[in-house]
């Protein structure tokens, strides 16, 4: 399969990366092992996770996600040498020790994330979102210790606007530190606004690979939600309810337009459209079975027309 290189990180990745918030959710671990393998077989290679998946589900206390994916690993001998692994610190898991960009906590989250997922070290770290209280200085220093020390490979940034971004690389230049080599912004047909324009061109500008998450806006791009009425097919239809305005629709019916064209799925027909983005190195997508891996390697060989994107960036507008 076709690898991108993922900006100056030194990795590359296949054109679509599987996101691994389902595992441990909505994903027991053998279905998540299932869909692992699937995505494998099918010749992609990355994986993204964080420290804070899924925290959120009952009984949720963080790091569930990274635990599936260390006992898929340590499972299937070999394996580690084929996959890039993603992962993040800095949500807020609801408690104040346990959140941020300090020094003390991602040192400490950097060692549990290592555990978690068996490995010696992590391919690409991610700050999951800004932290206001730390200086970019701080986190960057970290950073390099956990390089120097072999615990990390790259890192990457999550969440951060133009202006925070370019503030991060500005105190990497000045004070000789590790700079960010990665974005993972939100950004999908529907969502653009955090990442077009300035990002965008700033990412253009420095060189950083851009891996994309909430690709389907959480679902409502695959098709499977033709209105509200749908929305109680999934433990995800509350977060796909505030896309039902007339926008929305408009990129459904525009989506709807192109794959039955195509002879494919709205889904994979949303992922070709990120995957030829200006910019995008890679958009990130989640799989609950085997024939979503299947779906996904349909769409890196999807080549939509000119005209094709044409009609789908208006429908956005």
């Amino acid at each position: 399969m076709e690898q991108r290189v993922l900006g100056s990180s030194g990795l590359s990745v296949a054109p679509i990366v599987l996101g691994g918030n389902a595992f441990g959710w909505t994903l027991d671990e053998q279905a998540s092992f299932a869909v692992l393998d699937a995505f494998v077989d099918h010749g992609f290679n990355a994986i993204d996770t964080a420290d804070v998946y899924t925290y959120w589900a009952p009984g949720g206390q963080g790091g569930e996600s990274e635990t599936i994916i260390g006992r898929w690993l340590k499972a299937r001998p070999g394996i580690r040498d084929k996959v890039v692994i993603f992962t993040k610190v800095g949500w807020d898991y609801g408690d104040p020790g346990r959140k941020g960009l300090s020094k003390r906590w991602i040192a400490e989250a950097a060692e549990a994330s290592l555990s978690r997922l068996g490995v010696d070290a992590i391919d690409l770290y991610f700050s999951h979102q800004p932290d206001p209280d730390t200086p970019h200085e701080e986190t960057l220093a970290e950073y390099e210790a956990l390089i120097k020390a072999g615990k990390v490979k790259a890192i990457g940034a999550s969440n951060f606007d133009a202006a925070q971004l370019r503030q991060a690389l500005s105190v990497s230049e000045a004070k000789g530190l590790p700079s960010y080599q990665v974005l993972e912004p939100e950004y999908n047909l529907y969502d653009r606004a955090s990442f077009d324009a300035a990002l965008q061109d700033l990412c253009i500008e420095r060189g950083l690979g851009v891996v994309t998450y909430f690709s389907l806006a959480s679902g409502f791009l695959t098709g499977k939600y033709r209105s509200k009425a749908d929305l109680g097919q999934s433990q995800r239809g509350g977060l796909v309810e505030k896309y039902f305005d007339a926008r929305g629709l408009a990129i459904l019916a525009a989506l709807h337009e192109v794959a039955s064209a195509r002879k494919a799925e709205p889904a994979e027909v949303a992922l070709a459209w990120l995957i030829a983005h200006r910019g995008v190195t890679a958009p990130i997508a989640s799989a609950t079975k085997a024939a979503h891996v299947e779906s996904f390697s349909r769409a890196v060989k999807l080549r939509l027309s000119a005209e094709e994107i044409a009609l789908l960036d208006k429908a956005g507008m």
